[in-house]
């Protein structure tokens, strides 16, 4: 079991993870866990126990910071003794999808805390919470850290794909002064993040979702989200990416069953938001309006700005005959992106918008 979270956890790039075989150097002893953290040059050390009782088998896991002695998770697992690799399997998804974000998230808030004079990474942990504003203006500082840290280290990989996808954003969103600009250079950081390290399926599900964003080469970007997600099937982004991807490529179902995954995997991510609104979004192109609209309020809880989900959300109520609630839905909007126009989105957005989307947008009152 130990050898399973251990591969998972090590297809995360973000994380080193110390072999298990280092690990076991601990077992059965009663050690401190800051003196481990300190002897295996970790910040956090996953500890937890192994019980069976009458054929059944008990597990319990359990997150901490080496550094505080702070616990930042705990769950336990119970299972039949004769399904125990059903139950190792279940055991390993749910400790792998947590932790990865977890850990992101609490270097996140010490980034934060830390002095001004800082290094690459700390710039790039600063940038994600702006970037995942999905805001104009948080974009735009985003990718103010992000270049920061290209500029003490142009080779890496983190800094690169996040400026990437800072320009496909704006891009995307109408944000940029010259879409074709930003494009080329998404693209061109993303290529470069892949140039690092070949095997990147962060890096790689982005490029997936950029392919069928701006081309209509959607065998090539399919084939970008399904690698990518073989390589990480615990990454609970490139499952959203790959939702997006098909999406795109207007396959409705395989995208809902893309982002149903992701959001099982990590139900608290900082990219939960665009995973419930492009879910949203292939529910409207099903017909499944009432999960819309669930789907879209669900991201605008976690993310009040985003734009997506506002689109999603007034299509949706339109669709379902809930006019005045749209056209609410689409004045909150329009305070947000006040230049929007239907057929500039749709240009811009290219041929994939799903005709049951569009008229949606119409019935609700968008402006044309």
């Amino acid at each position: 079991m130990v050898d399973e979270i251990t591969t998972a956890l090590s297809r995360f790039k973000s994380l080193f993870v110390v072999a298990s075989n280092s690990s076991f150097a601990y077992k059965g002893k009663a050690v401190d866990v800051k003196q481990v953290g300190r002897e295996l040059g970790v910040r956090y050390v996953l500890e937890g126990s192994v019980r069976k009782a009458a054929g059944k088998v008990r597990i319990i896991g359990q997150l901490i910071d080496a550094a505080t002695g702070v616990h930042l998770w705990a769950d336990q697992f119970e299972g039949e003794l004769g399904d125990i690799f059903a139950l190792q399997d279940r055991m390993t998804e749910s400790v792998v999808s947590v932790i990865a974000p977890k850990v992101l998230q609490t270097e996140i808030g010490l980034a934060a805390r830390r002095p001004n004079d800082l290094s690459a990474y700390d710039l790039c942990l600063r940038a994600v919470p702006h970037f995942t504003s999905w805001t104009r203006g948080g974009t735009a500082e985003a990718l103010r850290l992000v270049s920061r840290a290209l500029e003490i280290d142009p080779r890496y990989g983190f800094a690169a794909r996040l400026a990437g996808s800072c320009h496909l954003v704006s891009a995307n969103q109408g944000w940029a002064a010259d879409p074709k600009s930003d494009i080329a250079e998404g693209l061109r950081l993303i290529q470069l993040a892949l140039s690092i390290d070949g095997n990147d399926d962060t890096a790689l599900s982005i490029l997936g979702w950029a392919t069928a964003s701006f081309s209509d080469d959607y065998d090539t970007a399919r084939e970008m989200a399904d690698r990518a997600v073989a390589l990480n099937p615990n990454a609970a982004f490139a499952w959203g990416e790959r939702g997006w991807t098909y999406q795109l490529a207007g396959q409705p179902e395989e995208a809902i069953r893309s982002f149903e995954r992701a959001i099982r995997l990590s139900p608290f991510d900082l990219w939960l938001s665009s995973s419930l609104a492009g879910m949203g979004i292939a529910f409207i192109g099903v017909g499944r309006f009432d999960e819309a609209v669930a789907a879209a309020k669900n991201a605008l809880q976690t993310k009040p700005a985003y734009a997506s989900a506002y689109r999603c959300l007034a299509a949706a109520l339109a669709h379902l005959g809930r006019d005045a609630e749209a056209r609410k839905t689409v004045a909150q909007f329009l305070e947000i992106e006040p230049d929007f126009r239907i057929s500039e989105w749709v240009a811009r957005s290219g041929q994939w918008q799903a005709q049951m989307f569009i008229d949606g947008l119409r019935k609700a009152g968008l402006p044309e």
